[in-house]
């Protein structure tokens, strides 16, 4: 089963926002804090680019005005093409200026998460991690690259599940590939209730990007933006 993800950053992002139809312009206006603003317009760029390359479809910016990633209540997006409804499942995550979206077909629920290695406070893993999670963080060396690659994981299985942070984050139990880490290795979270969740971690740099998908997922496939002029996206290398 294949997923696709694409990242772009800030310096990706146009100046002008008409690719942006009409009513995400009238969202945009509402948002009053200047790094929700810039979070958002990313979101939505990196989104809008994964779905026309998925379908096909070319990235001038008015075409791009068609596409619209909307929320539902529970805040999993939804992507339209031309008010209908497409075929698609889509995951979108951001952090510090960088964001991706993976992309499958709509009958698999899919979830990504892009995270900086950082340290994790013992109370903060007292709070999220399983009892199993927090024994083997204590052995581990790497211990700020393994809190946050879990920690990343959770959330891409728990974007999955449709329920994102209102969940507790102890309901899913990340099972993946112990210190010494490649750099990129296959990992499996297993929900309480709904079974098992497969996908792929990658380490680049500071990064921790996680994909995760409710049928195993192969290698994801990555999608850039060629280096010039307006045409249709390719699929390039895989995601490691």
């Amino acid at each position: 089963m294949d997923v696709y993800w694409m990242e772009q950053t800030l310096a990706d992002l146009p100046v002008a926002d008409d690719w942006l139809s009409a009513n995400e312009i009238t969202r945009l206006q509402s948002i009053q804090i200047p790094k929700r603003r810039s979070d958002w317009r990313l979101g939505r760029w990196v989104g809008k680019l994964a779905v026309a390359s998925f379908f096909g479809l070319t990235v001038e910016p008015q075409p791009l005005t068609n596409i619209e990633i909307r929320p539902r209540p529970s805040g999993v997006p939804d992507v339209f093409i031309n008010n209908q409804r497409a075929s698609a499942s889509i995951s979108l995550s951001h952090r510090d200026g960088t964001a991706i979206c993976a992309v499958a077909e709509n009958s698999v629920a899919v979830g990504c998460d892009l995270e900086t290695i950082e340290p994790h406070s013992a109370a903060f893993v007292a709070d999220y991690f399983t009892a199993r999670e927090q024994a083997i963080l204590s052995e581990t060396v790497e211990r700020d690259l393994y809190s946050s690659l879990l920690w990343s994981a959770k959330e891409s299985a728990l974007k999955a599940l449709g329920t994102g942070l209102r969940a507790d984050t102890r309901c899913v139990e990340v099972q993946c590939e112990r210190p010494p880490f490649r750099q990129c290795a296959w990992l499996q979270i297993r929900h309480i209730a709904s079974g098992l969740f497969e996908g792929w971690w990658q380490q680049n740099g500071i990064w921790i990007t996680t994909l995760v998908a409710d049928s195993a997922p192969s290698l994801p496939i990555a999608l850039q933006r060629p280096s010039h002029g307006p045409d249709a996206l390719s699929v390039t290398t895989v995601l490691c």
